[in-house]
C-alpha cells in the first residue's frame, strides 16, 4: 500500500474527526477507495472504535434513480437511524466513470435531495469529514496522468495543516467582524452582501480534507449584483459553464448559462431557498494549484472565491440571524486571479488574488 494512503487515513482519523475508543464510525467508500478503506479500518480499530463500512457507488445510484418514479423518493429512514446511532461519519468520493450519473433527469436528483434532507441535518450534526481518493475518472476529468492525479491530491491532503490554519486565520480575522462584503471581477462580476453578525469559520481539514478556506452565510435578503462564475461546475455528471446570476434582495431574480442553463434552472427551484446565497468562501490552499473539475479541491484555490446556492451551515449562523434553508448546497467558483478585488467594510483586502497579508499586495 503507497505509505501516502495511511498518512490519509490518520489525517482523516485524527485530525479531521478525532475519533475516540468507544465511537461508532460510518466508513462509506466507492470500490475503487479499497486500500483506504483498508487503512481507516485499521486506524479506527487502533483507537478502540468500531466501525461500519457502507459503498458508495455511483452506478448503483443512478441503477436506482433510473428505476425509481420521481414522486416516489422517500426519506431513508434506516439511514437516518445508522447516523442518529453513529459519533462519526467519514465519506470517500472517487469515481471510475465521473459522468455515470450524466443520463439522470436533474428533477430527479432534485427529489432526491428533497427526501434526503433530514437525513443531511443528522448528518451535519456529528462529527464528519468528506474527502477524495485519487480514482481514474477523477484523474481523466482533470486532464492528469493517475500519477501526477495522486501527487496532486496527496500534496493537497497531507500538508501541516496547523500553519494552513494560522495563515487563514489572519482572513477570519478581518471577516468575522465585518458587515460587508464586496466581490468584484472582470466587466460583470459586482456582488455585495451582508455578513452582519455572522460567523466566518477556518476550515483547515476538519471536515472537508483537504480544506483551505474561510467561509461564512451571508444574510439571505441582502446579496445585491451579479455574478459570473467563469469557472466550470460539474454537477450530477453535467458540466455548466458560464453561469450568470442576478440578485435583488436576496433572490435570483435572473439566470443563464452557456451549457446545461436546465441543470442550474432545476438546482434554483428545488425549493424557496435554492435560489439563495447561503455561503461565501474563499479559497486559501496554494497547493491546489489547478482546476480538476472537483468542487472539493477547486473550492480551495488560493486564487478564487465561491458562492453556494441553498443551504448555508448552521455553524456560520450568527446568535439571533436567519439561517437560509433549503435541501441543495451548490458551490460555484469566481476566478480572482485578474482584474478583481475582495472588500470588506469598504476596504480592499484582497486584490489579483493576493491578500494583504502577502507579499506582492498592491504590487
Amino acid at each position: 500500500m503507497d505509505p501516502r494512503i495511511r498518512e490519509h487515513a490518520e489525517i482523516i482519523v485524527d485530525h479531521s474527526t478525532d475519533v475516540q475508543a468507544g465511537d461508532n464510525v460510518v466508513i462509506s467508500t466507492p470500490n475503487v477507495a479499497e486500500d483506504l478503506a483498508v487503512a481507516l479500518h485499521e486506524a479506527v480499530g487502533d483507537r478502540g472504535a468500531t466501525p461500519v463500512h457502507l459503498a458508495s457507488e455511483s452506478r448503483a445510484q443512478r441503477a436506482y434513480l433510473r428505476a425509481t418514479d420521481a414522486d416516489a423518493f422517500e426519506t431513508p429512514t434506516h439511514t437516518k437511524a445508522l447516523y442518529e446511532e453513529s459519533d462519526v461519519l467519514i465519506r470517500v468520493r472517487g469515481e471510475t466513470n465521473a459522468t455515470e450519473q450524466s443520463d439522470v433527469p436533474p428533477a430527479k436528483q432534485a427529489e432526491l435531495s428533497r427526501a434526503n434532507r433530514p437525513v443531511q441535518e443528522v448528518a451535519l450534526s456529528k462529527r464528519w469529514c468528506l474527502t477524495q481518493f485519487p480514482a481514474p475518472g477523477n484523474a481523466q476529468l482533470a486532464g492528469m496522468s493517475s500519477d501526477a492525479y495522486e501527487n496532486f491530491v496527496w500534496d493537497a491532503v497531507n500538508k501541516d495543516w496547523d500553519a494552513q490554519r494560522e495563515l487563514q486565520a489572519q482572513m477570519v480575522d478581518i471577516l468575522d467582524p465585518a458587515s460587508e462584503v464586496r466581490i468584484k471581477s472582470g466587466d460583470v462580476t459586482d456582488v455585495t452582501m451582508s455578513i452582519a453578525g455572522m460567523k466566518t469559520l477556518n476550515d483547515y481539514a476538519e471536515k472537508n480534507l483537504p480544506g483551505g478556506e474561510v467561509f461564512t452565510a451571508p444574510v439571505p435578503d441582502s446579496v445585491e449584483g451579479e455574478v459570473l462564475f467563469d469557472m466550470p461546475l460539474y454537477h450530477q455528471g453535467r458540466e455548466i459553464t458560464g453561469a450568470h446570476l442576478v440578485f435583488e434582495n436576496g433572490d435570483v431574480v435572473d439566470h443563464t448559462a452557456e451549457q446545461n442553463e436546465g441543470l442550474l434552472t432545476e438546482v434554483l427551484n428545488t425549493d424557496p431557498g435554492a435560489s439563495r446565497l447561503g455561503e461565501l468562501g474563499i479559497g486559501m490552499n496554494r497547493d491546489i494549484d489547478r482546476f480538476t473539475y472537483n468542487m472539493l479541491f477547486d473550492e480551495k484555490m488560493g486564487d478564487t472565491v465561491h458562492m453556494a446556492v441553498g443551504r448555508a451551515y448552521e455553524e456560520c449562523v450568527g446568535e439571533g440571524r436567519t439561517a437560509n434553508e433549503s435541501a441543495v448546497h451548490v458551490d460555484m467558483i469566481v476566478d480572482m486571479s485578474e482584474d478583481s478585488l475582495i472588500e470588506v467594510d469598504g476596504e480592499t483586502v484582497q486584490q489579483n488574488g493576493v491578500f494583504r497579508f502577502e507579499e506582492g499586495f498592491g504590487a
